[in-house]
């Protein structure tokens, strides 16, 4: 994946997050952060700015060298922070609960295994 296919590609995510969850309305991501900026987490939004600002440096400078590795960061954080938290507590949940019940399964046939009878 190039550097421009990676940094569309995070930045189109970001703006799907902010105008599904925070009603954001714009055209671009610095619009789409302005325009709902007292809904957005305070500790997030420059982090958002920083992932804008290199989204375009990257499509729009000519050799722009962009650390791939901090923007990879900014954009799992933002990304974090934007997904609602009942969403992942639910898959946790959900997570928790196969294991759980798979351990027990294991648990229960270890023990049970030798009075368990098969008719053919």
């Amino acid at each position: 994946m190039t550097e421009i296919e990676l940094v569309v590609s995070r930045s189109r995510r970001l703006e799907y997050l902010l105008k599904r969850h925070y009603h954001a309305e714009g055209k671009g991501l610095h619009q789409l952060i302005t325009s709902c900026e007292e809904r957005l987490p305070h500790e997030i939004i420059p982090s958002l700015r920083y992932v804008a600002t290199m989204r375009n440096k990257v499509v729009h400078e000519e050799g722009f060298e962009l650390n791939v590795q901090g923007f990879r960061k900014a954009c799992r954080d933002c990304e974090k922070e934007l997904t609602p938290r009942s969403t992942r507590r639910v898959w946790a949940v959900a997570v928790l609960l196969v294991v759980g019940m798979t351990a027990l399964a294991l648990w229960f046939y270890s023990t049970n295994w030798h009075q368990i009878k098969f008719n053919p």
